[in-house]
């Protein structure tokens, strides 16, 4: 039998979690055809089909079932002992597994990575965007280190948490909405316009529906968008209204092509946090990076 390579075994791993080469690519950092050699490498080091392919992406075969459980362990195994190892360079280097929902990058992370990274050069930084839900399982997962998200309405026990970013709520909309003439408003006014939907299943699309659902109105988007981006073009075109946060339209929102308000809710303020699973001891860049995030 060939010899494994580690990075071939983490790349098969991303792609079998994944479900899709491109996803995994996206999320790994690398070319879709660097990445399918390297598993198709990975295949025929041991002789045998891990993944089906099809168009609508890959599936784990009943080898790739048992390849992907025993190689999560030797790759948590491989990352630990790479680790712990730079651990003990005495600096603080090494690498950071950090990942963040889509406001905290958007609003707040760039201005405090770079800062961290000029003052610790030697730490690698491997930024993943996850939904809010999947940054706290990527932490109790010991998948990453550190996790920025909305707070829950409780820490898992197995977590510490550290207050990060205020990031509260706000409505924008098309320059001519009847709603512009109000200072504030209310989320029950505007529920009776059309809404352009951001981040569909997301934490912060769930969190707005749950509060249509206790007014018992309907929340009827009249389309859906996956960034804030996007959600800003379609307002600006008169598409309809949109709730975003005030974080990520301070990045992304330098038009005068439509008007923001407050939204007049008690829920509007929203709170993001760093979380870290509980450890006896981190590695110095870890820790070096839950100081540099904590607000």
């Amino acid at each position: 039998m060939r010899r494994v390579d580690p990075l071939s075994l983490q790349l098969f791993l991303a792609a079998a979690r994944e479900g899709s080469i491109k996803r995994a690519a996206d999320a790994e950092h690398i070319a879709q055809s660097a990445l399918s050699r390297r598993i198709a490498d990975l295949e025929h080091a041991l002789g045998v089909q891990l993944l089906s392919r099809s168009p609508l992406g890959v599936t784990l075969t009943e080898a790739g079932q048992r390849a992907y459980a025993l190689g999560e362990k030797l790759d948590a195994d491989f990352q630990s002992f790479a680790r712990e190892v730079q651990a003990l360079s005495g600096e603080v280097a090494g690498t950071v597994r950090l990942f963040a929902n889509l406001s905290s990058i958007v609003g707040f992370l760039p201005e405090r990575l770079h800062a961290f990274k000029v003052e610790h050069p030697n730490v690698e930084i491997v930024l993943q965007e996850r939904s809010s839900s999947e940054c706290i399982r990527a932490c109790l997962d010991d998948r990453a280190d550190v996790a920025i998200c909305l707070s829950g309405a409780a820490t898992p026990p197995a977590l510490e948490s550290w207050h990060f970013a205020d990031d509260p709520l706000i409505v924008i909309l098309p320059p001519n909405h009847p709603l512009t003439k109000q200072r504030a408003i209310r989320f029950a006014e505007l529920l009776r316009h059309p809404i352009v939907r951001i981040q569909s299943g997301g934490a912060g699309d769930s969190f707005v529906q749950e509060q249509a659902e206790k007014l018992r109105m309907p929340y009827m988007p009249v389309v859906a968008v996956s960034s804030y981006e996007a959600a800003c073009r379609m307002v600006e075109v008169g598409m309809g209204v949109a709730i975003m946060t005030g974080s990520a339209l301070r990045a992304l929102a330098g038009t005068k092509r439509f008007v923001r308000r407050p939204l007049d809710e008690p829920w509007k303020d929203r709170e993001l946090r760093v979380f870290a699973l509980k450890k006896s001891s981190r590695l110095r860049a870890v820790d070096a990076m839950i100081a540099a995030l904590r607000g």
